[in-house]
């Protein structure tokens, strides 16, 4: 009797002994984290005097404070509107060429599949300051081959590290290396429909073209729905490619994104504590953009399911 109940509790436990290992690793890396983060931001130094000798410097309660002069600083505010801008450019393009390779992918009449979707996804694969480095050279009229060219055949030579084209040339790094993941997942989702829909659509008489918006793009909207919460998330946490080029041009200032901002006012300015603050409500904004977003989109696939 004793045996069956241990054997009992054995099955029982199970479940809760294999999600013990992962749920110790959310705690330590990610729970810990954020909860830390969000005590830093509720307390600030306070400096007795000229700050030196034991005690000058001591952390006290500063309650909401951090987070109000966050929410009233100029800098932040501008790097986000930066970041909007960023993003405008970024996301639609990405998806855009994401879902085009990915239709493109899916036809019969594409030959050399497998090595044409690993040479779409290979950037992916590279890290983004490495790409951001690669692309920097290649945008700087000295060095750039790009230029030599156009040198050579008396076209215009535009400063892309300047003024208005630097949100073109961050936006360029972006597409260039997150096209290949979001290819990967809307394509992934094309595989999955059924042939047999194919096979009514051809028999309907419906062109290649006309599959592809009626029948496709239309049973992929999930997979679209996802890689977008994703470009959005990126997005508004931008650091490496602007980190990386800020050497090369005097146009991305230390706190031209709101991560930056994070950055310098955490490691340049050493205020950690406003630096948690700042950190702390992106991650809200991020937060609550993606679950209005996603409550969005569920809502609408629900209304759509009962038409």
């Amino acid at each position: 009797m004793i045996s069956a109940r241990r054997k009992s509790y054995g099955v029982k436990g199970a479940p809760y002994a294999f999600l013990l290992p992962a749920t110790i690793l959310f705690a330590l890396f990610f729970a810990l984290p954020i909860g830390y983060a969000v005590w830093l931001s509720l307390h600030k130094v306070q400096v007795k005097g000229l700050g030196l000798g034991s005690g000058a410097r001591k952390e006290v309660w500063a309650g909401l404070e951090n987070y109000t002069d966050s929410l009233t600083d100029s800098e932040l505010l501008a790097g986000a509107l930066r970041v909007l801008g960023y993003g405008a450019i970024v996301v639609p393009v990405m998806l855009g060429l994401a879902l085009l390779f990915a239709l493109m992918l899916d036809t019969d009449r594409v030959r050399l599949a497998p090595v044409t979707r690993l040479a779409i996804f290979l950037p992916y694969a590279i890290p983004g300051v490495v790409a951001a480095m690669l692309w920097g050279f290649l945008y700087l009229p000295d060095v750039s081959p790009f230029y030599f060219v156009l040198d050579r055949l008396g076209l215009p030579q535009p400063d892309l590290l300047d003024g208005g084209p630097l949100y073109i040339a961050l936006s360029n790094i972006a597409v260039w290396g997150g096209t290949g993941f979001n290819m990967i997942v809307i394509y992934t989702a094309l595989q999955a429909i059924p042939a047999e829909v194919y096979e009514a659509a051809k028999l309907d008489g419906a062109t290649p073209l006309q599959t592809a918006l009626r029948i496709k793009i239309p049973m992929v909207v999930p997979s679209l729905v996802l890689t977008f919460f994703f470009s959005i998330i990126a997005t508004l946490q931008v650091f490496s490619e602007p980190t990386t080029l800020k050497p090369l041009t005097n146009s991305v200032s230390t706190t031209w994104s709101p991560l930056m901002k994070v950055y310098q006012d955490a490691f340049g300015k050493g205020d950690i504590h406003s630096a948690a603050a700042t950190a702390v409500i992106i991650a809200l904004v991020t937060l609550v953009l993606s679950f209005g977003f996603l409550r969005a989109a569920n809502s609408r696939n629900k209304q759509e399911a009962a038409q």
